[in-house]
């Protein structure tokens, strides 16, 4: 007999060796209105039927006439570095990659997509390359990305999210390990020069740093998603308002948690909006006898 002490050395042990996250992506039909109202999502995720790839996560999803298209960031253990993929109406089974993001070969993640006038753009999290940079979507390929410019540079930004607010772009955007700051970019124009915030890195609580999804807005006020991995990483999503957002000032307060739901209930960490659903990830807790070799395998490659 094992004393609890014991017991529970033995579970971790066998978590830490056997176990891993498997993502998935689901979506639920609401509007940001509601969201923002209801403080919360409604009940009765749809859940996609998984694909054989160890995480499908980040979804950004869009609609081209009349089909939805969502962008994601696929990663298998065995490969250890991401890639940013395409589905039709939410199906894996039709899955595809995007190309065209530069340099080749580095890890690629949260295909941040926007719509400007009747043109789509993407900011894919480059961090390897230490740049974050603007992607025209070609509108004869849903698969085909076009470098336009390098908006930052110099160092290994995450999660960057982009909008147009009170006649001016706004980009938010972290630094990787720098968990409790929040940098803020603004231009006039998406071909002009992005202008450091004067409070640039502003302190913020490890909640409310890193992005989760589309910013948005509601009744005129700016919301933005962020990544709540103060229990475990992505853990869940914190909605934030925007209450103060000028070159010179910025202040936000959290208004309220999207918490992971079964089966995906051990994480939860990025949202998007397309016409009256909302798309997210969940992550659940799978057991393979082949884990340990995946696992090392990765540390290996990374």
């Amino acid at each position: 007999m094992y004393t609890p002490v014991e017991n529970k050395v033995i579970s971790n042990l066998i978590d830490k060796l056997f176990t891993a996250s498997k993502w998935n992506i689901g979506y639920v039909w609401q509007t940001p209105e509601s969201l923002i109202s209801n403080k919360g999502l409604r009940s009765g995720i749809s859940w996609l039927k998984e694909d054989r790839a160890d995480y499908s996560a980040d979804p950004f999803a869009i609609k081209i006439d009349n089909d939805v298209y969502i962008y994601y960031e696929e990663l298998n253990f065995w490969e250890g570095k991401g890639k940013i993929r395409v589905i039709k109406n939410l199906d894996f089974k039709n899955k595809e990659t995007v190309s065209g993001i530069l340099p080749e070969g580095i890890h690629l993640s949260y295909p941040y997509i926007f719509k400007e006038a009747s043109d789509f753009y993407c900011i894919p999290e480059t961090s390897e390359a230490l740049e974050v940079s603007l992607y025209h979507l070609k509108p004869e390929s849903s698969i085909q990305l076009q470098k336009k410019r390098i908006l930052l540079e110099g160092a290994a930004y995450v999660d960057s999210s982009l909008i147009f607010y009170k006649d001016k772009y706004w980009l938010f955007t972290s630094i990787s390990q720098k968990k409790n700051e929040l940098y803020i970019f603004y231009a006039d124009t998406l071909d002009g020069g992005f202008t450091g915030h004067a409070l640039n890195p502003i302190s913020v609580e490890s909640k409310e740093s890193r992005g989760a999804g589309n910013l948005f807005i509601v009744d005129g006020e700016l919301y933005r998603p962020s990544q709540n991995s103060n229990h475990r990483y992505g853990g869940s999503i914190m909605i934030n308002k925007i209450t103060q957002l000028t070159e010179n000032a910025f202040s936000q307060k959290a208004e309220f948690e999207l918490s992971p739901e079964a089966p995906y209930n051990m994480g939860l960490h990025t949202i998007s909006f397309v016409n009256d659903r909302i798309f997210l990830d969940g992550k659940r807790k799978v057991y393979s006898a082949f884990m340990p070799l995946k696992k090392m395998v990765r540390r290996i490659r990374s």
